[in-house]
């Protein structure tokens, strides 16, 4: 997944099926798509026995964090979050304050003595542990964690308009760097045919765009009785009624195989974007984080995908200052994405994860060193996507118009590129025709030069 974290307050992810029962939750998010499907589940659960959602956490008759610990500042903001609710917790101690997430796994009991004022910790998607401390969930099921997801729907989008659903949990891959294999387990295929009901579900609730989620979603079916694939699935999620457009995310170079790039070049509804992390732009680093390709193979996968989709977007992960890199090796990866002009890059500084392979090795690029080849590389993409965005001005795109951000409607194009617009229409969940008239290199803007569909 992507590896910035990210914060996000959840509001209600499904319509209210019971009465309102007066109780409130809030739910605190940070770290993957991932984390932000597992915590709209989490809502619609509680929405299911009656509670509805507040932004206030003062309010809250329970408070869930959902939390991330593949890189350092996000464990540091989990636990400075937790640390915030002390106070709450002392004037209001009958109130449920419940950790989930990444940071929980085999830790329960540290975490139970660091913040004992934490009644409940929970592995990621280990749903059925909230009935105890929410004891009204046990009259939906013996075993809520086995509930299909299309009943409780994993639309973690701020509103109807795109959701995120989890189609594979866990990792079989042990990158030298990563926590989350140890964190999530092994890799664990949901089957097809539940997958496309919910697809279907979040359609007729208003969705108009999914995203399917794994650790390595091109991984998803192998461990499935029919062996399926993730090319099956995108055909059958394809042919959903109403579905607009379909994503997914985050693949690993190994598993992307011809058979799905001609499947998304081949499916309407599939965007032309993709998501394929190098992580580093040496061979020897690469080795050393053992991500089981080499530069020429995620090379070889981009170029193959822009031949059958020439106006495909492209975004990868890039890790700088892993242990032993040097400068020479820092620019092979410049050069790199130099070569390549991704369309984003999500940039992160090493830093080690206890429990890790490379948690044993000396960190020995300092810091200073590791801001800098971060700044430079920052530097470079933003030059990169200043000259593609360019490219776009005076052209007509179609946006998926997803809300509003400082008064302007906002949306995305099929490639993932962020456009802002004005319109006295409510145009939300509509695709609109948009002409770029000034460009970014982060967003476009422009003026709606169509009928909203």
């Amino acid at each position: 997944m992507a590896p910035s974290p990210t914060i996000t307050l959840h509001p209600a992810a499904s319509p209210a099926p019971l009465a309102d029962n007066g109780k409130r939750f809030h739910i605190w998010t940070i770290g993957c798509q991932m984390n932000e499907a597992d915590s709209a589940k989490i809502a619609a659960m509680l929405q299911e026995v009656g509670y509805r959602s507040t932004d206030d956490e003062e309010e809250a008759d329970i408070v869930v964090l959902n939390s991330c610990v593949v890189r350092q500042a996000a464990e540091d903001k989990v636990a400075g979050k937790l640390n915030a609710l002390i106070g709450l917790k002392r004037r209001r101690p009958e109130m449920p304050v419940v950790l989930t997430g990444c940071m929980v796994t085999r830790q329960q009991e540290v975490l139970g003595k660091r913040f004992p004022h934490v009644d409940l910790f929970f592995d990621p998607s280990d749903f059925d542990q909230l009935q105890r401390v929410v004891p009204e969930l046990a009259a939906l099921d013996d075993d809520l964690g086995q509930l299909p997801h299309y009943y409780l729907p994993a639309a973690a989008a701020e509103s109807s308009v795109t959701a995120f659903v989890p189609i594979i949990y866990g990792c079989n891959f042990l990158c030298s760097y990563c926590i989350v294999p140890y964190r999530r387990g092994r890799e664990r295929s949901r089957p097809l045919a539940e997958i496309v009901r919910e697809v279907a579900t979040l359609v007729d609730r208003g969705v108009r765009e999914v995203t399917l989620l794994g650790q390595t979603v091109n991984a998803y079916g192998h461990d499935l009785p029919e062996r399926s694939s993730l090319a099956a699935l995108l055909r059958a999620v394809d042919a959903v009624p109403g579905l607009e457009r379909l994503r997914f995310l985050t693949s690993h170079p190994k598993y992307m195989s011809d058979e799905i790039i001609e499947t998304m070049a081949e499916l309407p509804s599939v965007c032309e974007h993709m998501n394929l992390p190098v992580q580093a732009g040496d061979d020897q680093v690469l080795r050393r984080m053992r991500r089981t390709y080499t530069r020429e193979d995620w090379k070889d996968r981009i170029a193959f995908t822009r031949s059958r989709m020439p106006s495909a977007t492209i975004a990868t992960d890039v890790i700088v200052g892993f242990p032993g890199e040097t400068d020479e090796q820092f620019r092979q990866t410049l050069a790199l994405l130099a070569e390549v002009e991704c369309d984003k890059v999500h940039l992160a500084m090493y830093s080690p994860r206890p429990g890790t392979l490379s948690a044993r090795w000396p960190d020995d690029v300092p810091h200073i060193e590791k801001q800098r080849r971060h700044r430079e590389l920052e530097t470079l993409q933003e030059q990169v996507c200043t000259r593609m965005n360019e490219r776009r001005l005076g052209t007509t795109v179609e946006v998926l118009v997803e809300g509003k951000a400082k008064g302007r409607w906002t949306g995305r194009t099929r490639g993932n590129t962020l456009v802002h617009f004005d319109d006295g229409r409510n145009v939300l969940g509509k695709l609109i025709d948009v002409q770029i008239t000034e460009t970014s290199p982060w967003f476009l803007l422009g003026d709606p030069a169509g009928v909203p569909r």
